[in-house]
């Protein structure tokens, strides 16, 4: 008889720790529905290139080139500390550039972006993108 109760007891407390586990892993899944994960919509070209600041804003600015262009942005520098009054100090931009899409199509892509603040574009084919202000510019480095 006691054999028995004690494998009655022993089915009882394994199915109520199974149900409390099941709750735990669904309520998990419910909170990850609602999240986004943009790190899979870009790479860097360095390991030594920092993204892991960036807001979710210019996370999702990175995404929309993804989708737009189909392939996916390569960062290729990010927080920069020491940048003075740029917005790489404050891990709001992001230097880019698109294997196999033109400079002039990623520049449109960017510039439709929601949220989008600055673009710039440099000679070397490097595609600016930040938070900040509304503002563009092309730098190439020649002076007249």
């Amino acid at each position: 008889m006691r054999i028995v109760l004690r494998v009655a007891l022993a089915s009882l407390l394994s199915i109520g720790l199974s149900s409390v586990a099941e709750a735990d892993n669904s309520q998990k899944r419910r909170g990850n529905i609602f999240k986004h994960d943009y790190t899979a919509a870009y790479t860097v070209q360095r390991i030594s290139v920092r993204t892991s600041c960036f807001p979710s804003k210019l996370k999702a600015i990175l995404a929309h080139i993804a989708v737009h262009t189909g392939k996916r942005p390569v960062v290729t520098s990010g927080h920069r500390p020491r940048s003075g009054r740029s917005q790489h100090s404050n891990c709001y931009a992001a230097d880019i550039r698109v294997p196999g899409v033109s400079e002039k199509k990623i520049l449109a892509v960017a510039a439709s972006a929601p949220g989008i603040g600055g673009i710039g574009r440099y000679c070397n084919g490097l595609v600016h993108v930040d938070i900040g202000p509304k503002r563009r510019w092309a730098h190439c480095g020649r002076r007249r």
